[in-house]
């Protein structure tokens, strides 16, 4: 029985220092019917005589400019000269496990279609990684262990961009990377949960995902705070959030109240709540700010939490959970 061909798509710019120990770790896989395509765009380092050299000595990578600029514009190229019955996309910085492509291809082949391919994570960085960039990584395993991704989607993105798959009618039935939102990676994940497609539960890790201080995510723009927190709230309006049932914000710090702006210019209304002695009793932005409790005077609500700390978050859930409320129906965390 003949494997089915997976398309690798690698948009990639100014990466010469790790291009080539990404090639190596795609030509080191257990699975050997895939083809890499890879999307300059627009580097001004050695990234693509790197890639155009391996590409001479193995047929399955190939490697095009992009005609345009930006990410998306890249994976929309990739995926043009794609012909895999499965895709999945890697960072040109990154580095794939050797068991990643059997791993997936074969939990698609059990599973079938309207399933999503995904695998444990483990960041690495030379001088060493923050705290914050290790508890994602657990926090992300966690949910993938179990395949629970979207129960916690409004809080990060919880499908990491380099480390999916599934089968290619089930990318174009959710739009592919037909879409210009930024940031993409997130988006598309929103896109995966609107679609329904299960998340397979995986326990093994799949990607070595690489940090460091200029990589794009953490420079550029379409990754600021407030472009998270506007597409969380698209999809929420979009997905989940019940007009017919009183919205509150739970908490007024930065994020708050940028989730309240975002509120209020789209004419939603909401009652906002805190446990802030010095903030309850206040109006912000001529909203009265009211003691956490006032939830139980409201009638079947929705609450959006926006208290970043976390045993805060663990205190919140266990209030929830006393009045019988459940997490992405009744109460949604943000971050």
């Amino acid at each position: 029985m003949s494997q089915p061909l997976v398309s690798i798509l690698v948009p990639f710019k100014n990466t010469e220092a790790f291009i080539a120990e990404c090639i190596n770790s795609i030509l080191d896989q257990t699975y050997s019917n895939w083809e890499t395509i890879f999307i300059d765009d627009n580097s001004d380092d050695n990234s693509y005589s790197i890639v155009e050299k391996h590409a001479k000595t193995d047929a399955r990578i190939k490697v095009y400019k992009n005609n345009h600029s930006g990410i998306i514009e890249a994976l929309k190229t990739a995926y043009k000269h794609s012909s895999g019955s499965y895709i999945t996309r890697m960072d040109s910085d990154d580095l794939m496990t050797p068991i990643r492509l059997e791993t997936m291809v074969n939990s698609l082949e059990k599973h079938g279609k309207k399933h999503l391919a995904v695998g444990q994570v483990k960041y690495f960085r030379a001088d060493g990684l923050s705290d914050g960039f290790a508890r994602y990584e657990s926090w992300l395993n966690s949910l993938t262990i179990q395949g629970r991704n979207y129960s916690e989607i409004y809080k990060e993105c919880v499908i990491p961009s380099p480390c999916w798959m599934l089968h290619r009618s089930d990318f174009e039935a959710c739009n592919g990377f037909n879409s210009e939102i930024y940031p993409e990676d997130y988006e598309l994940a929103f896109r995966f949960y609107k679609a329904n497609f299960t998340c397979i539960p995986c326990d093994k890790v799949l990607l070595h995902w690489r940090d460091y201080s200029t990589r794009t995510s953490r420079t550029h723009e379409h990754y600021a705070e407030n472009s998270f927190l506007d597409l969380k709230v698209k999809y929420f309006i979009e997905l989940n959030y019940d007009a017919s049932r009183p919205l509150a914000i739970w908490g007024a710090g930065h994020k708050g109240k940028t989730l309240a702006k975002i509120l209020l210019k789209q004419n939603i209304p909401f009652y906002w709540i805190c446990d802030n002695p010095k903030k309850i009793g206040k109006h912000i932005y001529d909203q009265e700010l009211f003691n956490f409790d006032y939830l139980a005077e409201l009638k079947n609500p929705q609450s959006i939490v926006t208290v970043a700390n976390t045993k805060a978050q663990e205190e919140i859930t266990r209030y929830f959970e006393t009045q019988n409320m459940q997490t992405m129906i009744d109460y949604f965390f943000f971050c």
